[in-house]
């Protein structure tokens, strides 16, 4: 699909581009919402167009029923740029309601007078999850008016207890979008984003789906594995050690208190190993001439032998691939201000920087589809961030029908007897999630066998 460069002028009312083609599992999302009654989590693939989705059904309220107001609520302050941007091409100019309140307090009262005194037809308010529990906008959202939609974008970040008591209640039309609404060992949490929103809707687009349908590009898969230090792999048993003994006393459950800091050490141990950087060396070392290259990071400390110091995985990252490699990167963060984001994206694209170095604030709705390459470096064990980070780059681009990523998955020491029958159970479900990645690939067979070597140590071959 070719869109046009510039979006066109503000119509002041929401309209479907005449370029856009919605996808038939679009049409149908958008049909079954209705059907429901004007509520509904949308679980759909990332990249595969949930926005888009979404800004058709807000159309079509605006046709159907006479729509007068939409809030969107993002985690994130550059998903906040990103849904005006897709609010343009819908003819809408929204107000920015995140951050210094003065910036858009007043403008955001006036916009709800003239809509409800009819003097406009129209209000768009694009807000963050921060400012939504703040006061400043809690003490608007009384003077919406009946005939509103609130959009939750990444909705499983607001089934925590103080984001899902700052949801309004007085706003009937609710949509939740999501590649995996269910929250990593919150049931509770869970259970509130879909009592607020409204279940989850056909149809249920996995990464495989929009692959065949053409939403996802297609992808080689090579998987990095690698072997812990000696003295990680010391802490790794007794870190193992100890969680064996706390599943043992709180009868499996994974919510146990004293369980869940003893999962989030190992997962940080396993997210910086340090022998990931001699791996990313090798790689980029026989790479120094691509483009369009994503790095993930994780958010932990590697140990430097020569100084015994601690420094953040990101910094020795852009060190090896920067001074050491001459690779143009940058990093991207979740402190990197939105206007310097916006021009790293543009350099990204053009291919001024081969590369960025990221931690955490790629995982979630940021659309930079030029991304071809990545190297994960922290594999979440976490389901949502597996699939966010997987599917964020296999967005379709003009001039790119495929994708390549290279995942660097740490292979756990040999244990004991006693911790063996553990690290099975541990790993059976973040293996299975690597295996249908793998199968999903164009080289599935080549990376189906780098796998088969965690399978056969710890016996898990059925999977």
């Amino acid at each position: 699909m070719n869109l046009p460069l510039t979006n066109p002028p503000p119509l002041g009312f929401p309209r479907i581009p005449t370029y856009l083609q919605l996808r038939p599992y679009q049409h149908q999302a958008i049909a079954n919402w209705f059907a429901n009654n004007g509520r509904g989590t949308l679980k759909m693939a990332t990249g595969s167009g949930k926005t888009i989705t979404a800004l058709a059904i807000v159309s079509e309220l605006y046709q159907k029923i006479g729509l007068q107001a939409l809030i969107v609520i993002c985690p994130y302050c550059h998903l906040v740029a990103q849904w005006a941007r897709e609010c343009e091409k819908f003819g809408l100019q929204p107000i920015l309601t995140f951050e210094n309140a003065r910036s858009w307090q007043s403008q955001l009262a006036a916009g709800l007078y003239n809509v409800r005194s009819g003097s406009q037809p129209f209000l768009v308010a694009i807000t963050t999850n921060a400012t939504l529990m703040a006061e400043t906008l809690q003490s608007q959202l009384r003077y919406f008016p009946e005939k509103t939609l609130i959009i939750g974008d990444e909705a499983h970040n607001l089934g925590s207890p103080r984001l899902e008591q700052s949801l309004p209640r007085n706003i009937g039309l609710r949509l939740a979008l999501s590649a995996t609404p269910e929250r990593h060992f919150d049931e509770q949490g869970s259970d509130s984003i879909l009592d607020y929103f409204g279940p989850v809707l056909q149809p249920e687009l996995t990464l495989g789906d929009a692959i065949k349908q053409g939403a996802l590009v297609r992808y080689s898969y090579y998987p990095i594995l690698v072997e812990l230090t000696e003295s990680e792999a010391q802490t790794y048993k007794k870190l193992t050690s100890k969680i064996g003994w706390a599943l043992l006393t709180s009868g499996e459950n994974i919510d146990d208190v004293d369980l869940k800091p003893l999962l989030m050490q190992r997962a940080r141990l396993i997210g910086t190993a340090a022998n990931k950087l001699t791996a990313l060396r090798e790689l980029m070392a026989t790479r120094k001439h691509t483009q369009h290259t994503l790095f993930y990071c994780g958010d932990g400390s590697i140990e430097k032998s020569s100084t015994q110091s601690n420094e953040r995985q990101l910094s020795e990252v852009t060190r090896v691939l920067g001074s050491e490699l001459g690779y143009r990167i940058n990093t991207y963060t979740a402190n990197t201000p939105l206007a310097e984001r916006e021009r790293l994206r543009h350099q990204f694209e053009t291919g001024e920087l081969q590369g960025l170095v990221a931690i955490r604030c790629l995982d979630e709705g940021v659309d930079i589809p030029a991304i071809r390459n990545a190297v994960i470096l922290a594999s979440s064990s976490n389901p949502r961030q597996f699939i966010q980070r997987r599917g964020r780059i296999l967005r379709p681009h003009p001039g790119k029908d495929r994708a390549t990523l290279f995942d660097m998955i740490v292979l756990p020491p040999d244990l004991g007897r006693e911790t063996l029958e553990v690290e099975r159970n541990l790993l059976r479900k973040e293996l299975k999630r690597f295996l249908e990645f793998a199968d999903l690939a164009d080289n599935s067979g080549q990376a189906r066998n780098k796998l088969l070597q965690i399978q056969t140590r710890y016996g898990l071959l059925d999977i």
